[in-house]
């Protein structure tokens, strides 16, 4: 693993996740406030109050204070130490890349106890409120849910990879882990800007216009941290590819089956679906083709490692949507959703689980790879562990069998 490749696109974009880290921090840590005080300062509810109007925001705390005054204390708790993750990220970045080893062992420690104890906040309140009660509704509830067991499960297997020394996939499960913690800052984000595009539109559903796509960008943008990161053109024992032709082309087959279903179920939803559709196949199609361009051109250049990961991530982008084609039907039978909500929901979560699959397969190969090269070495090295027998030994053992 090395520094990562010195672009100005690279640097422009590390600096506007740190400003945008920077700048959530104290509205995370204050926009509970209003909430157990009334009048308290809220920063974030100020700017969204002069950027949007002060009747959406009005409306905004109204609907949330039923759901959020049955777990209040673990909700101020997760969303302070949420902000607390947004100044610990960009220094768990800086300090990798500084090679800063000391410190980002010491606030990599922090980092992942504020996850675990900020995503118990946040697990409490899912379990306190049934899915049709929460903000936003049961799609909105299930994306969440969704999201926290991303984050954990991610962090976990990034402490897990550092303590075996494997720093490359440390890498990759904590990029991620961050990945899925962004989905809050730009949420807010899409809160300012979305209703100048949809003017009139109510804050849920400005929030199911927003995960149609969030967990698909955010795990995108961990991966195109992970490979500005990774320079190498091949990791040990690497060999093949596990996306050979006929299973791409599969993949292929099945997202584009999936897609169609998806289009038509919005389409039947009218202008509503039409809306929740665009929101989500336009960055799905961005995404498409960035990933499918970087595999290309790593194959020219002959980085066949770059080359494996991007395939790997783009099968798996390639059947998030047939995954969310399957996980609505499922969804209206087990939670007794009716059909948009299982559409939502069931779109909502297909990218960001997909996106997780691909980095456990990815992980996978290179545990592979490496289990292999360490088999192929230990082969190579039998014969010449047994020591070489004497011939006067020899000699007398057979001395001893005539006998």
């Amino acid at each position: 693993m090395g520094r990562p490749t010195s672009t100005r696109r690279g640097r422009a974009a590390a600096l506007a996740i740190t400003v945008v880290c920077l700048a959530y921090a104290p509205i995370a840590a204050t926009e509970l406030w209003p909430y157990a005080s009334p009048g308290a300062p809220a920063i974030g509810e100020w700017l969204l109050g002069r950027t949007v109007s002060p009747e959406f925001v009005a409306e905004a705390v109204r609907d949330r204070m039923g759901p959020y005054t049955r777990s209040l204390a673990p909700l101020i708790l997760h969303s302070v130490l949420g902000g607390l993750l947004m100044l610990l990220g960009p220094v768990q970045l800086l300090s990798a890349v500084r090679r800063r080893i000391r410190l980002h062992r010491i606030t990599g420690t922090v980092f992942a106890v504020t996850v675990y104890v900020s995503m118990a906040g946040a697990a409490l309140y899912l379990v306190r409120t049934p899915p049709e009660e929460a903000f936003s509704g049961a799609a909105f509830w299930i994306v969440l849910a969704t999201i926290l067991v991303g984050t954990v499960g991610s962090v976990t297997l990034g402490v897990l990879a550092a303590l075996r020394g494997f720093p490359d996939l440390h890498q990759r499960w904590l990029l991620l882990c961050y990945g899925f913690l962004m989905t809050a800052p730009l949420l807010r984000l899409e809160w300012g800007f979305l209703p100048a595009l949809y003017p009139g539109l109510s804050l849920q559903d400005i929030n199911r216009v927003a995960i149609m796509h969030l967990g698909s960008l955010v795990s995108f943008g961990a991966l195109l941290a992970s490979r500005a990161l990774d320079r190498r053109t091949t990791v040990p024992g690497l060999t093949g590819t596990w996306c050979p032709a006929p299973v791409m082309a599969a993949v292929h087959l099945a997202g584009a089956a999936g897609l169609t279903w998806i289009t038509v179920a919005f389409l039947d939803q009218g202008t509503g679906g039409r809306r929740l559709l665009l929101a989500y196949a336009v960055p799905y199609a961005a995404t498409y083709a960035v990933i499918a361009v970087r595999a290309a051109r790593a194959r020219v250049r002959g980085a066949h490692w770059a080359r494996e990961e991007w395939r790997l991530h783009l099968a798996a982008l390639c059947l998030a949507p047939a995954f969310s084609a399957v996980a609505v039907p499922v969804l209206e039978r087990t939670m007794g959703l009716d059909r948009l909500t299982a559409l939502i929901a069931g779109v909502g979560i297909g990218g960001g689980m997909l996106a997780y699959a691909a980095v456990t397969v990815v992980s996978l190969r290179v545990l592979y790879g490496r289990e292999l090269l360490k088999r192929q070495r230990a082969f190579t090295a039998e014969p010449t562990d047994q020591p070489p027998v004497p011939v006067a030994a020899t000699a007398l053992a057979r001395e001893g069998e005539d006998r």
